[in-house]
């Protein structure tokens, strides 16, 4: 039954994979919002922010990074919506495939798109000053956070892609995500906020994963941040895996 499923979602991601590649501008679109805030915020208003850290870049990125899993796992619930309401759904149906197959070779091609559009605005980062103290370890423990990240969030985009009534509802549901990271610390340092505020953007998810990657980044230690951002990251993926789930086989069970 594994091997079914594995060579199943295989086979089924390939499939999806050469959707991507055959439409390169889905990711490069991913990629252009969060540069035009890594360049909008650096450039324009970086000098007028005070950080206490030497390149406002290196303040800013991780913050980018988290806008741009969110960016692009809207694509996510668009290619689901497309495919159930194509009639895809129906046909593997009829087909001796593992049915949870479908939804792992979007969630999986989800992670590649993002990973690759997660690797373009570092490096335009990079060619921008920034910097890392970080050792192979440290990148690694970044990595491991955006994967489990943006896995949570890919699950979360499966409720709507496989509820939503039109192609604009089905992506919709990313831009209250995409908000979510200016009432944090990813901008700027909660410090600064007004009292309400500071509290809600100090115990909001983003702020923890923010502040974890940042330490990261910079080489320096973690503490307790990086279990509250775990706590958060596995809390939501088990939520949004089991309600995406539960979606699907009422959907198409």
């Amino acid at each position: 039954m594994t091997r079914h499923f594995l060579g199943d979602t295989a086979a089924l991601l390939g499939r999806s994979l050469r959707h991507i590649s055959r439409s390169p501008d889905t990711i490069i679109t991913t990629a252009i919002m969060p540069i035009a805030f890594l360049l909008l915020f650096v450039y324009v208003f970086g000098g007028a922010i005070e950080t206490g850290s030497d390149r406002y870049v290196n303040y800013l990125l991780p913050g980018i990074l988290l806008i741009t899993v969110v960016s692009g796992i809207s694509y996510t619930a668009y290619r689901l919506f497309l495919d159930l309401k194509g009639g895809i759904f129906e046909r593997f149906q009829s087909m001796p495939i593992a049915r949870s197959a479908v939804l792992w070779a979007h969630v999986l091609t989800s992670l590649v798109a993002n990973l690759i559009s997660l690797v373009v605005v570092v490096l335009v980062a990079l060619a921008m000053g920034f910097r890392s103290g970080a050792g192979v370890l440290g990148w690694l423990a970044v990595t491991g956070i955006m994967l489990l990240f943006t896995l949570a969030l890919t699950w979360l985009a499966v409720i709507p892609g496989l509820t939503a009534t039109s192609v604009d509802g089905a992506s919709a549901f990313s831009y209250p995500l995409i908000l979510l990271p200016f009432v944090s610390s990813a901008f700027v340092p909660t410090d600064s906020m007004p009292g309400p505020v500071r509290a809600f953007a100090e115990h909001q998810p983003v702020t923890s994963i923010v502040n974890t990657i940042r330490a990261l980044f910079a080489g320096q230690p973690v503490g307790g941040q990086v279990w509250i951002a775990l706590a958060w990251c596995t809390g939501l993926l088990v939520v949004a895996y089991a309600g995406a789930m539960a979606v699907h086989h009422r959907k198409v069970g």
